[in-house]
């Protein structure tokens, strides 16, 4: 990711990321500019109707005054009540639109990210962004803006108002000011930085907390619970200790803030209940005055708190800037090249050389050469790391080779539209992702438009409808979050009939059975047979029981292939595949 901003600046431009999202709804926003308006303007008038309850209805002493003075006031605070809620609700459902918004946004820009940033990013940070960083964005723009507004439409009005009922101890209270704004510009550049490393301790939280319920299993089979419970704690006090720095500082300037404005406050009032004793002032004037007072002060006041969420909210807009600048590594081209229709599925890998992003010095692959014929089922065998599953992840257009080209019916595939290149292909891997849905949508995720009848083809092809219609309610049966009401041959037969579904003319196996026990294997596999037939076929296997019957079985290592043949004529050979063979048959398998 690139470095945030640094500065001011970097504020106001981070903010900007909340514009396009406000524009649909500019009326509603008018509408709570508006309301705004009005509360602050009422909010005003509050002080002319004291002043007049206290002149012309206390010191007149005419009860017709003081009722018509009381029903002025109480009519300016029934406009008043009505304002506020109107803005309070506009405002609010500004902040949960723009949050919707900005989130799915993000989040259609970080689905779309090729895996190479996914190799390094740390998915508790990027979960962290699209919550806890547009919570903050939210609550900006449902609440802290507009009251920022208010309180900067009211203080203004108020001093205005003071300026019109007592020059003399308006100048008292103008002398204040720059002492409370200089606190404000100091303290805010430094809850700027601070709010952003909560917020990175916050995510660095989420990460640990994510990390270990991932692999809540594994902690639990090495008895790591204390371990973890640690490591999150020790991450909890971080995050916490950040947040307090925070917080002290906020707290620093609040009180810079209250003790000089309402301390001009009271030697305002103790100079003006000097000039009421004198004769020069009435008391409607002073109560007036008081508070007008008052809403200068703790307009200040309120401002210095909002000043801090603001800041904290341009460090959350900076955080989701940077995300939203990660460029995809693969992406369509400007002009992409259409993939004969109806497809052949002829592939071939033409002398391609590839290491991953995080390992630049291991090759994953070295002069890959490879030709694979319509229908031809292919198997790819070798020892772990000798680049199988990197064959695939290339043609599936994962990662771009650094040397060499792979083509789909004769195309390079960088030169395609990644979609329509994986239209084409179906994969099934080791580890199927069953998602937290039915049955039937977990199959139609192959291709979504599948009616229910095909749905059920695809589950009898792949050898699963058995099961499904065994399940407590079928195919609308919900599955768990990652399939955990299911078996891993179950599981696997999911993901065979997705393949089904989809229909493609190039079919991937990533080790499709190396987890399944014995039956499970048989029945998986003769799924796979059937999905296979007719459809030109890549399978990654390290059980050679399984690709026995391919039609061609290409031997890989370190990158290369070292060998090709049938089983047969490999076995005959001898090299690694009859090592191989032997160490996995020698049990009578």
């Amino acid at each position: 990711m690139t470095p945030p901003a640094s500065g001011a600046q970097a504020g106001v431009a981070s903010l900007r990321l909340l514009l396009p999202h406000l524009r649909p709804y500019a009326a509603r926003a008018a509408g709570a500019a508006v309301a705004l308006l009005l509360a602050a303007g009422l909010v005003l008038a509050l002080g002319q109707g004291l002043r007049r309850l206290v002149d012309e209805g206390f010191a007149d002493g005419a009860p017709g005054q003081l009722d018509r003075a009381a029903l002025f006031l109480f009519a300016v605070v029934a406009a008043l009540a009505v304002a506020t809620s109107a803005r309070f609700y506009l405002v609010s459902w500004l902040g949960e639109r723009v949050a919707a918004d900005v989130r799915r946004d993000v989040f259609g820009h970080v689905i779309g990210l090729s895996p190479a940033f996914f190799d390094t990013a740390r998915t508790g940070d990027i979960l962290s962004r699209l919550t806890a960083d547009v919570a903050l964005l939210q609550a900006l723009i449902g609440s802290a803006i507009s009251m920022g507004l208010r309180n900067v439409l009211t203080g203004l009005g108020a001093f205005a108002m003071l300026v019109a009922t007592s020059p003399k101890l308006a100048g008292v209270v103008l002398v204040v000011v720059p002492f409370v704004v200089g606190p404000l510009v100091l303290f805010g550049r430094r809850e700027r930085r601070l709010s952003r490393t909560a917020q990175e301790r916050v995510a660095d939280l989420a990460a640990t907390a994510e990390e270990a319920l991932n692999g809540l299993r594994t902690v639990q089979a090495f008895t790591h619970e204390p371990l973890e419970r640690a490591r999150f704690s020790a991450e909890a006090e971080r995050s916490v200790e950040a947040a307090l720095r925070r917080v002290a500082s906020r707290s620093a300037l609040i009180l810079a803030v209250v003790l000089l404005g309402f301390g001009a406050i009271t030697f305002s009032l103790w100079v003006g209940g000097r000039d009421v004793v004198a004769g020069r002032m009435t008391g409607g004037e002073l109560s007036a005055f008081v508070f007008y007072a008052v809403l200068v002060a703790s307009s200040g006041a309120t401002l210095s708190e909002l000043w801090g969420e603001i800041q904290r909210a341009a460090a959350a807009a900076d955080r989701l800037a940077e995300l939203l600048a990660v460029r995809p590594a693969i992406a369509a081209p400007p002009s992409p090249r259409r993939l004969p229709s109806p497809s052949a599925g002829r592939v071939a890998f033409e002398a391609v050389r590839f290491a991953y992003p995080t390992r630049p010095g291991a090759g994953a692959l070295d002069g890959f050469t490879l030709r694979v014929a319509p229908g031809e089922t292919v198997a790819l065998v070798g020892p772990s790391g000798a680049g199988k599953t990197t064959v695939l992840q290339l043609l599936m257009r994962f990662y771009d080779p650094q040397a060499g080209r792979v083509l789909v019916d004769g195309v390079d595939i960088r030169a395609v539209d990644p979609a329509d290149l994986r239209a084409r292909l179906g994969l099934v891997p080791q580890e199927p992702v069953v998602f937290g849905a039915s049955a039937a949508e977990n199959i139609r995720y192959g291709r979504p438009d599948a009616t229910d009848a095909e749905v059920r083809a695809a589950a009898e092809a792949a050898g699963a409808a058995a099961f499904i219609a065994a399940l407590p309610r079928g195919y609308d049966t919900h599955l768990g979050a990652r399939g955990a009401t299911l078996s891993g041959g179950q599981r696997q037969r999911i993901a065979i009939a997705r393949a089904v579904l989809r229909d493609p003319p190039i079919l991937l196996l990533d080790e499709a059975t190396s987890a399944l026990d014995a039956e499970s294997e048989d029945a998986v596999r003769r799924a796979l047979e059937r999905l296979s037939r007719g459809r030109t076929t890549l399978v990654v296997a390290h059980r050679l029981a399984t690709v026995r019957r391919a039609d061609r079985i290409v031997v890989m290592e370190a990158g290369q292939i070292v060998a090709t043949g049938t089983h047969a004529e490999l076995v005959r050979e001898g090299g690694l595949y009859a090592r191989l063979a032997a160490l996995q048959f020698s049990d009578g398998a």
